[in-house]
């Protein structure tokens, strides 16, 4: 004798629906992360020829709205004291080399 299950279909979709971002929030907040990349990457390209030599792969956490930066060869310490003077605001990490890039891919 064949036992039949009962099989209910899945509903697939966002666990919390109510907590969607609307594409214009969105929209807007890329707009607002590309501009503070490339306001940090201006100084970053402005700094870079000064201290590349002296420092060369050490780490340089950038706060674009005012352009502060700090530079310490251990990327821990850096952020560390990027936080004690900026504990909220949105900080960009480089590497002081040719590229800024921080790491491998």
């Amino acid at each position: 004798m064949t036992q039949t299950t009962s099989r209910r279909d899945r509903h697939r979709g966002r666990l919390f629906p109510e907590f969607t971002i609307a594409p214009e929030e969105l929209a807007r907040r890329k707009a607002e992360r590309d501009e503070r990349c490339q306001r940090s990457q201006g100084i970053f390209e402005q700094v870079r020829p000064q201290l590349i030599d002296d420092h060369y792969n050490w780490f340089m956490i950038i706060e674009p709205n005012s352009g502060d930066y700090f530079i310490d060869p251990d990327e821990e310490v850096a952020a560390r004291k990027a936080r004690q003077k900026y504990p909220s605001g949105w900080l960009v990490t480089f590497r002081l080399n040719e590229t800024g890039a921080c790491g491998l891919i």
